[in-house]
């Protein structure tokens, strides 16, 4: 092992002193994400990219999900969110899953980037893919497997949840436009949670 300036023996991994390494992954992982998509692109591939030891990669991010949520600047976790859809009774799980999509559909900070992430994922391949690869890989695989639900299921629960944000919030349609959240509660909940059953 080389030594530092300072005679002392280098350290892997993280670098020492101020750091720009952070910065460095992110770009790297932004850039293989829009190459090779989600499910081809590895933490390992990002480390290689910026230069820095896989050990650093996973030092800033608990991992490929996180990264991927910070460098394509994803407006929500979506891994954050399966434990609040699954909290609580599995019977009020549909109500659950609509109120918490509505929220971040109605916070008007989060609902611009989501907005922006669903015209790419429509009108560009890559963003399709990029986007499909990572919410199967981050949520519904997650929820499937935690309900114990084929993954059909909460592909059906994925398409009716983005039909309402394409024709309510992209197309701007009534009366769904003007419709209540709590009026959506009313008629989504219980055909997500015939779905989830």
């Amino acid at each position: 092992m080389a030594p530092s300036k300072d005679g002392a023996p280098a350290r892997p991994g993280r670098r020492r002193g101020p750091s720009g390494t952070r910065p460095l992954i992110v770009k790297a992982a932004r850039e293989l994400f829009a190459e090779k998509g989600f499910d081809g692109t590895s933490l390992r591939a990002v480390a290689r990219a910026a230069g820095v030891d896989p050990a650093l990669v996973h030092h800033f991010f608990a991992g490929k999900e996180a990264l991927f949520v910070e460098a394509m600047e994803f407006p929500v976790d979506p891994t954050r969110l399966v434990p609040l859809i699954l909290q609580g009774p599995r019977e009020e799980i549909g109500e659950r899953l609509v109120r918490v999509f509505l929220g971040l559909l109605g916070d008007e900070e989060t609902r611009p980037r989501l907005l922006a992430i669903v015209r790419s994922a429509v009108t560009s391949e890559q963003g399709a893919t990029m986007v499909r690869e990572f919410m199967t890989a981050a949520m519904l695989e997650r929820l499937a497997e935690a309900l114990a639900v084929p993954p059909t299921r909460v592909g059906l629960v994925a398409a009716q949840m983005i039909g309402v944000v394409m024709v309510r919030y992209v197309l701007e349609a009534e009366p769904l436009a003007r419709a209540t959240d709590e009026e959506l509660v009313e008629l989504l909940a219980p055909v997500v949670q015939r779905y989830l059953d």
